[in-house]
């Protein structure tokens, strides 16, 4: 079975508490929310960019929007049709580069890196997201899972200094976050789980886990075991 975070992703103002992947998303679009528009300017990449759902996000402050992707979108969205690692732009050509839930499909991942390095002016902002809990997804290009520790050892490395790390849930939500994987990938025919799957879903048992799952991780927050990562960038000199 194929699990994507989001086949579709249009409008990241339609997150719904009835919806299997809220909880992840809440904190996700808040934290990707703040992180533009505080560092996004100038000329802008998304790589990966798919439906650009993060576009509208963008402020006054930058002058040009290009989304780049390996396969083109049912939106038509793509700019440029490319290998993320080989994208045919020139050097310090970018202020700002935006790649969110992309990297732990790209096997080379450390290229992703060193060629968002290359197309940064200096001093520019890669905002950088990906899961360190989620299901396998987009089979098979999917490959990675990564920690805080991951991250910073990956972007040091080449060429940046991280200026924020913001956590996308703690220990509770990610807790509830599996649980409505755990009824969404059910797929046992027994009476019992056909039984409680008709709970979850047609009682709006869904809209309760969510709610009581984030409220728990908001009263009781450990940011040690988080779903997702937003990371934010500077390009050394």
């Amino acid at each position: 079975m194929e699990i994507k975070m989001d086949p579709v992703l249009m409008d990241i103002k339609k997150n719904n508490k009835r919806d299997n992947s809220y909880i992840v998303y809440s904190y996700l679009f808040k934290a990707l929310d703040y992180s533009i528009k505080k560092y996004g300017r100038g000329k802008v990449l998304d790589i990966g960019c798919g439906n650009k759902p993060y576009k509208s996000l963008f402020t006054n402050n930058i002058s040009e929007y290009t989304g780049c992707d390996i396969n083109q979108t049912e939106s038509n969205s793509v700019d440029i049709i490319c290998n993320v690692t080989d994208i045919p732009l020139p050097d310090k050509s970018i202020d700002t580069i935006l790649c969110t839930q992309v990297i732990e499909h790209v096997f080379e991942h450390e290229k992703l890196i060193i060629e968002a390095n290359r197309l940064l002016n200096n001093k520019g902002v890669l905002i950088l997201s990906g899961p360190a809990y989620w299901p396998v997804h987009g089979e098979p290009n999917d490959f990675f899972r990564f920690t805080k520790f991951g991250f910073q050892q990956l972007l040091e490395k080449n060429g940046f200094t991280i200026s924020e790390t913001i956590e996308n849930g703690g220990a509770w939500a990610t807790a509830g976050q599996s649980l409505a994987h755990a009824f969404e990938f059910s797929k046992n025919k027994s009476i019992f789980f056909r039984g409680i799957r008709f709970t979850f879903y047609k009682l709006r048992l869904i809209w309760l886990t969510n709610s009581l799952f984030r409220w728990l991780d908001k009263k009781d927050h450990n940011p040690a075991n988080p779903i997702n990562y937003v990371i934010v960038a500077v390009k050394n000199d």
